[in-house]
């Protein structure tokens, strides 16, 4: 599928290898897809490992940054492509939000709603995730999780932990440079 751009907010994290430079290298990976326009890349923050039982504190540490696109594709070649970027990366898909080189999600995909065995829209967690909202929040003063509300709102709900990575802060490129 192809047809009119989208707004796209993609969510990306690394707590492996050099944090900082794989997440500035898959954002310029992923302003070079086709059918993608890099609109924004946020400041990177930092947080704790969430792991399957929760925050684990003795885990590497992430860094992490939102990206909004507008892209031209459908959001399943999007998964596709943004997957390619992870391997390309190292990621290993070996344990369930195990720690990992490069993670990209999918928050939301314009006003879309999907749910099927391969993806779901909005991300079913990101309304809870510190380390999304922030992030996104510094892109988008008026972002909205569709169905969820206010990013804002949801972001002090959750008791915020994260904080800006003063030594990584400007290594995401920003559009237009």
């Amino acid at each position: 599928m192809t047809g009119p751009a989208e707004r796209v907010v993609l969510a990306l994290g690394s707590n492996l290898g050099d944090r900082a430079a794989t997440l500035a290298r898959a954002a310029a990976d992923i302003a070079e897809l086709p059918g993608a326009a890099l609109v924004a890349a946020s400041p990177v923050y930092e947080s704790a490992a969430v792991k399957l039982d929760g925050v684990d504190e003795s885990a590497p540490r992430y860094f992490n940054a939102v990206l909004t696109i507008d892209y031209s594709g459908g959001p399943h070649a999007l998964l596709d492509a943004v997957n390619v970027i992870e391997a390309r990366h190292g990621r290993v898909r070996a344990e369930r939000w195990g720690d990992r080189t490069l993670d990209i999600d999918v928050i939301v995909f314009g006003q879309l709603s999907v749910d099927d065995d391969r993806l779901t829209l909005p991300h079913p967690r990101a309304a809870e995730r510190d380390f999304v909202l922030a992030p996104w929040l510094d892109l988008d003063a008026a972002a909205v999780i569709p169905g969820r509300g206010p990013v804002r709102d949801l972001l002090a709900a959750t008791g915020t932990t994260v904080r800006r990575a003063a030594d990584a802060a400007a290594l995401v490129p920003r559009a237009g440079r």
